[in-house]
């Protein structure tokens, strides 16, 4: 397996893969309107290939804020559902940290599994002063401070302009 920048080309098996991930059809809408926002970061949307060409696994981190600051929001991540438990959505999760951290980012911001993402180092937003958009996210509503990071940034947390359409 490998893991890459996702083109144009790899649009409609990462839309098939999302959706068979999902259940509902809510992630991979959120993902096609990612794909042509603004904030669309294409270092930051990232494939694990298998060694036959057959995409398992997708992420994608676009541009977000804390108050007036750049910052990253991660997701959706998805692994095809007869490849997940291998290894591919930390493969997927090491690789977008050490990507966003060649590009001198501060912070990842995320909603997620509180039992997974601070295996990776994840911590509650509100821990390092970051406000949710929804205070009933609670400690699901995680940050990731990075190399970059400087201390003393913290403020209300704005997803890109496809999240408010959620």
């Amino acid at each position: 397996m490998i893991i890459r920048r996702e083109h144009a080309g790899d649009r409609p098996e990462v839309l098939a893969l999302v959706e068979a991930a999902f259940p509902e059809p809510v992630e991979a809408r959120l993902l096609r309107e990612l794909f042509a926002a603004r904030e669309y970061l294409p270092r930051l949307s990232l494939v694990a290939e298998s060694e036959r060409g057959e995409i398992l696994g997708y992420v994608i981190t676009t541009r977000a804020w804390i108050g007036a600051a750049d910052s990253l929001g991660l997701g959706p991540i998805a692994v095809l559902p007869g490849y997940q438990r291998q290894g591919i959505g930390s493969a997927l999760m090491h690789a977008t940290i050490a990507a966003a951290n060649d590009m001198a980012e501060q912070t990842i911001v995320l909603l997620g599994s509180t039992e997974y993402y601070p295996r990776f180092g994840f911590v509650p937003a509100d821990s390092m002063g970051i406000a949710s958009p929804d205070p009933s996210w609670g400690s699901h509503f995680m940050a990731l401070a990075l190399d970059a990071f400087v201390p003393g940034q913290h403020g209300h947390f704005k997803y890109s302009e496809p999240f408010n359409s959620l």
